[in-house]
């Protein structure tokens, strides 16, 4: 257990920024499955549409340090080849 001030308040702190960060994550990943379910459908125009709006959630997952920016490269390669390749 915390002994001191400091470590009482970083507990308390780390609680709600854990909060913060999850929701962040789960907003980046309802975005991806958005592309993945255009996907599925076979839509190359709404494949893309959704695509064009993941990049930046993904953008800022990476400036809000959710998220490693490779994994953002990745995530957002790997999608786009996807798209493209749905001809």
């Amino acid at each position: 257990m915390a002994n001191t001030p400091q470590a009482k308040k970083r507990i308390r702190r780390n609680a709600k920024r854990t909060v913060i960060n999850h929701s962040r994550v789960s907003r980046i990943r309802t975005f991806i499955k958005a592309v993945e379910s255009a996907l599925a459908t076979g839509k190359k125009a709404d494949a893309a549409e959704a695509l064009k709006k993941v990049q930046p959630e993904l953008a800022r997952g990476v400036a809000r340090g959710v998220i490693h920016k490779n994994t953002a490269a990745r995530k957002i390669s790997r999608l786009s080849k996807r798209v493209a390749s749905l001809g």
